[in-house]
């Protein structure tokens, strides 16, 4: 038997829901969220990303992770290129030997990219040296962990012995955590070396690993 005026199942449930998480209770009205039932919504959490496509580009194919090399320098933060670097002296630092550019695509997309080269010359050559950039709307997706994995393959298979990072900034604590969980230890730190754009004198890290 049904109670006239109730709902049931799908009708009642996809409707809008006021809800608190119960650590926030004292928050003001404004701050209360909205939630709408979906029974797909399993379904497309369960989706999985792609996972990125990772391969080398020639020097003549730095075009196509130009637009990523300068969103990234131009925030200030994390690396120590000017942000009006040219294109000539970014392909020079990437892409001409010694160093080897890669690529990560999703969808045929670029979602990322990593340089690998020798840290020193002669002498020093043994160890790999390598950096990382992903692009602002794939962060968070295990782009830079797959990238880093794979530019340690690749390192052990040119010959290296172990790899380097000369240039961590401190307040870039993502990037510091990831590579710890990739191996690397902090063995030096730099205090004030880099002009963050809005820290300002920030300190930075040097991380190394065995391969």
């Amino acid at each position: 038997m049904r109670c006239k005026g109730r709902r049931t199942g799908l009708a009642a449930a996809s409707k809008l829901v006021r809800f608190r998480p119960k650590r926030y209770a004292s928050m003001p009205d404004d701050g209360a969220r909205f939630s709408r039932f979906d029974p797909r919504t399993r379904a497309s959490r369960a989706r999985t990303v792609s996972a990125p496509v990772i391969r080398e580009i020639a020097a003549a194919d730095f075009d196509r992770i130009w637009p990523l090399f300068q969103s990234v320098i131009a925030g200030g933060d994390t690396y120590s290129y000017a942000p009006d670097t040219p294109f000539e002296e970014a392909r020079a630092l990437w892409a001409e030997p010694p160093n080897r550019t890669f690529v990560a695509e999703v969808d045929g997309r670029v979602v990322g990219a990593y340089r690998l080269a020798p840290n020193r010359s002669g002498l020093g050559d043994h160890v790999a040296n390598g950096g990382y950039m992903v692009a602002a709307e794939a962060r968070g997706r295990g782009i830079a962990s797959a990238m880093c994995e794979h530019s340690m393959d690749e390192a052990r298979r040119a010959g290296f012995t172990a790899m380097q990072y000369n240039y961590v900034v401190a307040s870039n604590t993502t990037a510091v955590k990831l590579w710890q969980r990739h191996g690397f230890a902090i063995v030096g730190t730099v205090p004030r070396a880099f002009r963050h754009a809005t820290l300002g004198p920030t300190d930075i890290h040097v991380m190394h690993r065995f391969l």
